[in-house]
């Protein structure tokens, strides 16, 4: 390196360093705030200690299983690093160690294989913990973040691919990820705000969300839109979208060729969609019951205007899936013929077993996330994205933690996790009241547990057809809690189980060489693992499966395509709206 190179690295080091100690004074006062309990944080250090407590009692009431435990992690580990000098051998399938270099030379496969040898032991051992219990899943989650985070793979002068860029670039990479921390820094404004992708790769209503179409109506809550067809001629029916609120509507209307809203105007469908409100104080006491009256029941009011149709088609993704599914049992409950067919993706509605999320949702911080957001009205979004990212911790924290800072990289273009980051606030009464009515009390499948607009719900009344799909590697959603659909509905009901998780497996369009694939079995036991067993896998896309589900469906002949504000609802903006674009 010549003595002018080694001048400006030096001197933008001294620079990030200032910048640095500017920022962690800021960290320093939020750790400081989250651990006395002043700042609302994901992570309940009370409960998670007392998990372990409990947790390492039950363990110790058989001091001799856990010392063979603890002697076969030892065995584990050291014969981990005996075979890693023995040449050969097959490179294990985890993404964290994938590139080469991890087989190359004795030293990195007995790092590599010795710290899997221990995550797995670890696994056996807490296995033997008591199943369905609150303390067991925390100390699992827990136990797997600390591991996970002492992965080889994360440090830079283990992992062999960082440590051979550093030599390379001479040091350059390793400044480059000093900046990309600073940056990250300093946008989280004192928390670490990983960027997972490049924000300027994409800007909606330009290279997202680009569907042609026009908002016809909309009140304080959401904007409706109606897309331009895609066919000289339409099916009757129009088809509502109800995307959830957690996100941007825009996961259905990506790129032109991932875009399911595109695939359904190809098919000959009237689309008309729901765009959310990004929610403020002033939207602090908006309900559940209000997002069903200004969403779905609205939107369906006014494509009747716009239309002149008396019936229609819905779907609803997630937490858009559960509004669908508690409206539905209010029109059944009303006599209300309007709803044809309907569909959920990824949505649960047994809540019996939430999977992972249930480390961070119970009473107690139910308590405290209600005192929190009593001044601001909302919860600010970033933590959701914390707790979504914890779940899947190696995928969304620790592989970019390589990549941006030991690798001093950015982040590649890529849509899914752009609107991954575009996430939205959730207003207080609408959180608490799902939280603690749906989530902790599992409302949704009881019959008139809950009341919503005066009218007790019951799922049993919902007589539509209803297209069901799940994801088999869902970690918000898990399958298992979507799959009691079947049975708690009097109506018809089609489940699709798709590969992939919770955004992967749904946005899966049709492809000459097919990413995922999906499982079919029309038998329905109560054992989501017999129906599994009995399952057929098909590989590519489950859009179709669904498109011809609908026309199975539709009798009617089709009409002449509706054009978008040619009715009585005249356009008020073109796609895809103010509300989305709202930070």
């Amino acid at each position: 390196m010549d003595s002018a190179r080694l001048s400006a690295q030096t001197q933008e080091w001294l620079e990030l360093m200032a910048r640095l100690q500017t920022v962690t004074q800021r960290s320093q006062e939020q750790a400081v705030a989250k651990a006395v309990g002043n700042e609302f944080s994901v992570v309940d250090s009370r409960s998670v200690m007392e998990a372990y407590l409990r947790s390492l009692n039950e363990m110790l009431r058989n001091p001799v299983e856990a010392a063979g435990y603890a002697q076969r992690m030892w065995m584990d580990w050291a014969q981990a690093w005996q075979n890693a000098w023995t040449p050969g051998g097959e490179a294990p399938k985890d993404k964290r160690f994938r590139d080469r270099r991890w087989q190359n030379d004795p030293y990195t496969r007995g790092m590599r294989d010795a710290h899997l040898a221990l995550e797995q032991a670890t696994e056996d051992f807490l296995a033997r913990l008591p199943a369905n219990s609150k303390d067991t899943l925390r100390t699992k989650f827990y136990t797997r973040q600390f591991l996970s985070a002492l992965s080889p793979s994360n440090y830079l002068m283990l992992n062999p691919a960082a440590r051979d860029r550093f030599l390379e670039t001479d040091g350059e990479s390793l400044l480059q990820g000093f900046r990309n921390l600073v940056e990250d820094l300093e946008r989280g404004e004192g928390r670490l705000d990983i960027n997972t992708n490049d924000p300027t790769a994409f800007e909606v209503g330009k290279d997202l969300a680009t569907t042609p179409g026009k908002v016809i109506y909309q009140n304080d809550l959401m904007q409706l839109i109606h897309y331009a067809p895609m066919t000289e001629t339409q099916k009757k029916r129009p088809l509502l979208f109800v995307p959830p609120w957690i996100n941007k509507y825009y996961i259905f209307d990506l790129r032109p060729d991932n875009s399911l809203v595109r695939y359904m105007l190809e098919q000959g469908h009237s689309v008309f969609l729901i765009s959310w409100v990004n929610p403020t104080e002033e939207h602090a006491n908006l309900s559940f019951e209000d997002y069903m009256k200004l969403g779905p029941l609205a939107a369906l009011d006014a494509m009747g205007e716009a239309t002149g149709e008396k019936r229609f088609d819905i779907l609803g993704f997630c937490i858009g899936g559960i509004l669908v599914t508690a409206t539905l049992a209010i029109l059944a409950a009303r006599k209300d013929k309007r709803i044809a067919t309907a569909t959920t993706l990824a949505t649960m509605v047994d809540f019996t077993d939430v999977g992972e999320l249930g480390v961070f949702i119970d009473r107690d911080r139910l308590m405290v996330l209600r005192e929190h957001m009593k001044e601001k009205g909302y919860l600010e979004n970033y933590h959701l994205q914390d707790m979504f990212s914890m779940i899947r911790e190696n995928d969304l924290v620790w592989s970019f933690h390589v990549m941006n800072y030991l690798m001093g990289r950015k982040p590649p273009a890529f849509d899914l996790l752009y609107w991954n980051t575009d996430s939205t606030r959730l207003p207080a009464a609408m959180l608490l009241w799902y939280l603690e009515k749906i989530y902790i009390e599992n409302g949704l499948r009881q019959p008139a547990h809950l009341s919503l607009d005066g009218t007790p719900i019951d799922l049993s009344k919902i007589d539509v057809p209803f297209f069901v799909l799940a994801t088999k590697e869902d970690h918000i959603a898990p399958w298992t809690s979507i799959y009691p659909t079947t049975r708690l509905l009097s109506g018809e009901v089609k489940f699709v189980l798709g590969a992939s998780g919770h955004i992967a497996g749904v946005i899966n369009p049709p492809a000459d060489k097919p990413k995922y694939g999906y499982w079919l079995n029309d038998d329905y036991p109560a054992d989501p693992g017999e129906w599994l067993k009995g399952a057929e896998f098909t590989a590519g896309s489950w859009w179709p499966v669904w498109s011809d589900w609908m026309k199975a469906h539709d009798t009617e002949p089709p009409i002449k395509a509706r054009q978008p504000g040619a009715g009585k609802l005249k356009a008020i903006e073109d796609a895809p709206g103010s509300y989305v674009r709202a930070k």
